[in-house]
């Protein structure tokens, strides 16, 4: 018997689990695939406040968004990092005293500490208007924070389990029935087949776009919340621009772009935000959003992007409240907290909505909603709680990367800065012991070694090639397919089978 379980392994379902755990309660969490492995892999990779936003009025989402921005830099300095914006002023769009007034109450609506304020900016005399048009002179910049989205779900997962979570990655939820004053749910491992039968007096519903398929297919019932699946897709190219800021960019049908430096090498550009009615375990940018991100970009940018130009793609769908008539951009990006089921029976909380940078404070909401099934639970606490890895100063990244090359000396500067921003301080001890590399095992490429793999199969239920090049990490985007073959044969031969889904972590 749990206290609660919990269906579906995104940001939302991990930071749920995470929080819950920290309280005292005993958690069970059910994914079918890989954590992270729909939507919350899919973001723009910003935590943000939503400038945007501001222009329908949601003041409460955009400040409550702007105070977590500088809350996850600080539990997690090693994959949220602060980043520069520019905004480069359209004559033809909004007037820039409107752009200024905006930015002015982005500055102060969120209690800013750390990141600094905005500023106009003169497009001809900075590096950020090299790569524009020269039509472009006036500017704005402003700070928001990147994050590595997958990686912020794991590490939630990771420290759920080690406060007695019962995480279970390629688990699905076959159905879930009330029974008397709790509920019985039956899962299947997608892997072996093998059937098991748990009992939670509490069950949130955290699928994701899949949540009225988990409600009509799993629970028998239906969510009274209307819902509107939304699809954002974003497309990679060669590095666009030298400097490491950002730039989001405004177009003429009232949505936003933003062109992000990614992984190094690329530019990562997006998002589309249209309407979805497709098949949610297939979603993929279609032809018709790569030419449109293509030729949004290419407004602004010297160099002319075409969909040739484009050297990776993905996409992702939001389950959004449905406001009604409002376009996909519009809609709202705030959360709504289902609660369902009469006095005596065991309470289902289906989660709608939602962004990335909201994650915690859901989490904390959720828990609020649950609070009378169990007036025991501790208070909140993860608003001051590390995540793994994430146990340094804000500003402690580049110390990590020092300490790391001086204690491990055969290690290329290039590979100790990307373990210090995947894994922070967690980075020496999956080192730990080696004295050059052979003692890391078999070079996947690109800094890939055994040893990390193996850190990722026992710690954070990696279970594929995809799963470490596309989520865990982002080499992928850099390994030949030779290097990639590589991996996914060592993991077919090795001896011990990969992390099942019972497994908890450590």
């Amino acid at each position: 018997m749990y206290d609660i379980a919990i269906i579906g392994g995104g940001v939302n379902g991990c930071g749920v689990a995470r929080d819950a755990a920290g309280r005292g309660l005993s958690v069970f969490l059910a994914e079918k695939g890989d954590l992270a492995s729909g939507t919350s892999s899919a973001s723009t990779k910003l935590i943000h406040g939503g400038l945007r936003y501001l222009e329908h009025y949601e003041f409460r989402l955009v400040r409550e968004s702007l105070k977590e921005r500088e809350v996850l830099m600080r539990v997690a300095p090693h994959i949220v990092r602060p980043l520069r914006f520019v905004l480069p002023h359209h004559r033809a769009l909004r007037p820039a005293w409107l752009i200024r007034l905006g930015l002015f109450l982005y500055d102060h609506l969120g209690g800013r500490e750390i990141l600094p304020s905005s500023r106009a900016i003169d497009l001809t005399r900075t590096p950020a208007g090299i790569p524009l048009k020269p039509g472009y002179t006036r500017g704005f910049e402003y700070s928001d924070c990147w994050v590595d989205d997958a990686r912020l779900v794991v590490l939630n997962a990771m420290d759920a389990a080690r406060r007695g979570a019962a995480i279970r990655v390629r688990t699905e939820v076959v159905s879930a029935r009330r029974s008397g004053d709790h509920w019985v749910i039956q899962c299947k491992d997608v892997r072996t087949g093998g059937h098991e039968t748990i009992a939670a007096r509490a069950l949130v519903n955290a699928a994701g776009p899949w949540i009225s398929e988990v409600m009509a297919r799993r629970v028998g019932a239906n969510a009274r919340a209307p819902l509107r699946l939304v699809k954002g897709s974003h497309i990679a190219v060669t590095r666009l621009f030298e400097h490491d800021g950002a730039y989001i960019f405004q177009n003429a049908d009232g949505r936003i772009v933003f062109a992000i430096p990614y992984e190094r090498d690329f530019t990562l550009i997006g998002t589309t935000e249209v309407d979805f009615g497709g098949d949610v375990d297939r979603v993929e940018a279609s032809p018709e959003e790569v030419s449109y991100l293509c030729r949004a970009a290419s407004e602004y940018f010297i160099r002319p992007i075409a969909p040739s130009d484009v050297v990776w793609s993905y996409a992702g769908v939001r389950p959004l409240y449905d406001e009604g008539d409002v376009s996909a951009h519009e809609a709202t990006r705030d959360f709504v907290l289902e609660l369902e089921g009469r006095e005596g029976e065991p309470p289902l909380l289906n989660i709608i909505g939602g962004k990335i940078t909201t994650f915690r404070r859901l989490a904390e909401e959720a828990l609020k909603k649950l609070g009378p099934s169990f007036p025991d639970a501790g208070e909140p606490w993860t608003r001051g709680a590390a995540l793994p890895g994430g146990d340094f100063s804000v500003d402690g990244g580049d110390q990590l990367v020092r300490d790391l090359v001086a204690t491990f000396p055969f290690l290329d500067p290039d590979v100790a800065r990307r373990l210090v921003a995947t894994y922070g301080t967690t980075a020496k001890v999956i080192l730990s012991g080696a004295a050059d590399a052979d003692d890391l095992g078999m070079h996947f490429g690109h800094g890939l070694y055994e040893r990390e793999v193996e850190h990722l199969i026992r710690n954070e239920w990696a279970g594929s090639a995809e799963d470490i090049l596309w989520r865990r990490t982002k080499l992928g985007l850099h390994m030949s397919d030779a290097e990639r073959g590589r991996l996914s044969e060592w993991l077919a031969a090795r001896e011990t089978p990969v992390a099942s889904a019972r497994y908890c972590g450590t």
